[in-house]
């Protein structure tokens, strides 16, 4: 899993430079968010548009493009492929970036590029909002402060050594009138997070203030070597990761349903003509996505099983290797929900892709034995699943797949079973230690050991 580290404060605090420097001794990736809303702002204001004219600040981002790149080591920012790095660094363009933030369409526009970001990189993101909004999971929340007169003393000297003309007073004028916009705004307003570390640099040299947060980083994540190949593994209060319960706000369009169970039902009527197929306990599956589906595995037919059972498309695991074969294959699967996984290297990176499927409101399948059984019998369980399962905190529904024989054949018999779900809050698992996974992987295989007869 990666660690994402949300740094908030007021204007003029410094989180940049001091996000740079902490960044480059932990080698992570630093994320400028207060650059992006600027890039914004400077396109508004370079088109004559008035940042608090929201009605004509939202179609002026049809069309652009706002990115940041990595060019040795350092950040820039890029607008419609123009570096304005130095260009968005002014008063002006300070207080334009205060006014289009508080424009809820502003704020969608960047909120994806900086969540993917966070996604697949050890990162530190800066900002106003990061760890109450764009990053309410990091695992290190920093709020950074200084007084409104140091924090002007700071950005005038900044000021002067690039030219800029602004006197000590505009600029204080500035800070504070972007203090008060900053923390009065109606979306997403600047505030200490709840479990954030507060760090006062009024008082402190650079060096100083670096060193307290690459501490308290330090302190808050814990790093052990998987001895294998030089990988990490996270923990935190002895967790192996911090739950992220997923919304089910987010539902499939209807022409993906409407398609999906067209096929679906097509699907069925061939297996009937095929298989001597049917299919117990559809009540237990829910109506809605966001489940996870835990089955037994008895053959490479039983994602479709499994999916011809559920009304909401289910996306599945599917070993690498599968995805360098001829390209009309790997898109196939893609297309049917595949995603690859590298099976026995500890791929974590597929966690967050499992939860990211779950969180746009498709379904889940796993196979916890992680192999097919040839005779049928459930074998052992990986915690996998019961990993996926208590991060997103979401519903399990077990599958037994029963057919006689290793391999099916054609009029074999086949009965698919959907037990009743298993939700990880109504059994106690709250979070990630091993104990919690103990306790709901044992339940999963329990569950489907006594599906499969």
């Amino acid at each position: 899993m990666k660690i994402n580290v949300a740094l908030d404060g007021p204007s003029g605090a410094g989180k940049s430079t001091i996000a740079k420097a902490v960044a480059k001794k932990l080698e992570y990736v630093y994320v400028d968010t207060g650059a992006l809303y600027r890039a914004i702002a400077y396109h508004v204001i370079s088109s004559g548009i008035d940042p608090k004219d929201e009605a004509a600040v939202v179609p002026s981002l049809d069309g652009i493009k706002v990115s940041l790149e990595y060019v040795g080591g350092a950040q820039q920012v890029l607008l419609n492929g123009e570096n304005v790095s130095d260009k968005i660094r002014t008063p002006e363009i300070s207080m334009g970036a205060s006014a289009v933030s508080a424009i809820p369409k502003v704020r969608e526009f960047l909120f994806e590029l900086q969540k993917d970001i966070a996604r697949k990189n050890n990162i530190i993101m800066d900002g106003r909002d990061i760890g109450t909004v764009v990053l309410p999971k990091a695992q290190v929340k920093i709020f950074l402060t200084a007084t409104a007169e140091e924090r002007a003393n700071r950005r005038f000297k900044e000021l002067q050594e690039k030219g800029d003309p602004s006197t000590y007073e505009q600029v204080l004028e500035d800070i504070k009138q972007r203090d008060y916009n900053d923390t009065h705004r109606d979306i997403a307003p600047l505030k200490k997070a709840e479990d954030a570390v507060e760090v006062d640099s009024t008082k402190m040299t650079l060096d100083e203030v670096i060193d307290a947060i690459v501490k308290i980083i330090k302190e808050k994540t814990e790093k052990s070597s998987d001895g294998g190949e030089g990988k990490t593994t996270i923990r935190t209060s002895r967790e192996l990761m911090p739950a992220r319960p997923i919304s089910k706000k987010k539902k499939l369009s209807v022409f993906k349903i409407f398609f999906y169970n067209f096929l679906r039902y097509l699907t069925i009527f061939v297996y009937h003509c095929y298989y001597n197929i049917k299919w117990e306990g559809k009540e237990n599956v829910p109506k809605d996505g966001g489940n996870i589906f835990a089955s037994n595995h008895r053959s490479y037919q039983d994602p479709v099983f499994t999916a011809l059972g559920c009304r909401v498309p289910i996306s599945y695991m599917a070993k690498e290797e599968l995805f360098h074969k001829n390209i009309f294959f790997t898109g196939l699967i893609k297309l049917f929900g595949a995603f690859p996984v590298v099976r026995g290297k500890g791929d974590m990176q597929v966690i967050d892709t499992s939860i990211e499927k779950l969180e746009k409101g498709r379904n889940l399948e796993i196979f916890p034995e992680g192999t097919r059984s040839k005779d049928g019998k459930v074998g052992k369980g990986k915690t996998g699943v019961a990993l996926i399962a208590a991060v997103a905190q979401t519903k399990v529904i077990p599958v037994g797949i029963n057919f006689q024989g290793e391999k099916l054949k054609f009029r074999s018999k086949v009965v698919v079973r959907y037990g009743k779900p298993i939700i990880p809050s109504e059994i106690g698992v709250k979070g990630t230690s091993a104990k919690d996974l103990k306790v709901i992987k044992n339940e999963i295989m329990k569950s489907i050991t006594e599906l499969v007869h």
